[in-house]
């Protein structure tokens, strides 16, 4: 059974007429007929009585006429939300982001900026770690998802948004601060104030130092960047943070530049790959999108 034969039996229905049927219809009358026909084969069922001036509802074809628009009603009732999300007059965007996103992108602006050009669009952020970010992009929790990845898997499509060096993070006066070119073989004496080795910069650290053939002492494990600073500051460690976020901390702590290579921190946006296709599933996540500068 298909959509159109339950179209061609309500005109038929409501016009009493083969003739104005099809012509409402914009089919050929033959065709009509033999949609009819189908319809009556597959129900088993006569659903009109036909003669020569009009054409009358059997008791079958009453029962079926209420079912009948109750199907196209919602049948156009889903067309019509489809339309409306795809229009982005309705739906909602799902973002998830790893902490310490303020430095590299302002994300509360750019919600506010969406939301005015979009209010039917629900707007929904999350925090978390780069791997639980990645597990809700995969689960479909997410449409988009802000976060460094250092080798992104082939099922997500990524683009750079902020690129950063790490510098050294020390407490003032100590006698690393200010100095440049320094080698992370150096740093290897001192402990460091490190990140989970799930969060932050720590797998971009942790592959730096295995590059170089060095090794350090990971003091202590944080999973937020105000106690990784406090901790530098008290005096307890020192560590590797993006440039930008060091400079915001200038007033309680001090910094160093690394030597060649630099270590490079991205931030990225990351959705589901579509499919081949480069953009995401979610008409509202394509929009978003274009408020971005995406590498």
């Amino acid at each position: 059974m298909e959509v159109r034969q339950l179209q061609h039996f309500i005109a038929v229905a409501e016009e009493r007429q083969f003739t104005r049927a099809a012509q409402r219809m914009n089919i050929v009358q033959s065709a009509l007929s033999s949609s009819i026909r189908s319809l009556e084969t597959e129900l088993q069922a006569r659903l009109f009585v036909r003669n020569t001036r009009q054409v009358q509802l059997t008791p079958a074809g009453h029962a079926f006429l209420d079912k009948a628009r109750d199907v196209v009603r919602t049948l156009d009732q889903a067309r019509q939300v489809v339309a409306d999300v795809e229009g982005l007059k309705t739906g909602s965007l799902a973002i998830g982001t790893v902490h310490s996103l303020p430095a590299f992108l302002d994300l509360p602006s750019l919600i506010a900026r969406f939301h005015r050009a979009n209010p039917g669009i629900e707007v929904r952020l999350r925090q978390g770690d780069m791997l639980g970010l990645l597990e809700q992009l995969r689960g479909g929790q997410l449409d988009l998802a802000f976060l460094p990845l250092l080798d992104p898997p082939e099922e997500f499509v990524t683009g750079i948004v902020a690129c950063d060096d790490l510098v050294v993070v020390v407490p003032k006066g100590h006698e690393l601060a200010g100095r440049s070119n320094l080698p992370l073989s150096e740093l290897c004496q001192y402990p460091f104030v490190d990140f989970d080795v799930r969060w932050g910069t720590r797998p971009l650290i942790d592959r730096a130092f295995s590059q170089a053939g060095v090794s350090r002492h990971s003091a202590f494990e944080v999973t937020d960047l105000e106690t990784l600073v406090d901790l530098v500051a008290r005096g307890l460690g020192i560590a590797l943070l993006p440039e930008a976020i060091a400079e915001a901390r200038s007033p309680s702590v001090s910094s160093a530049q690394l030597g060649e290579p630099a270590i490079c921190w991205e931030l990225v946006v990351a959705h589901a790959r579509n499919a081949g296709d480069k953009l995401p599933v979610n008409g509202a996540a394509r929009e978003f999108m274009t408020l971005l500068t995406v590498a």
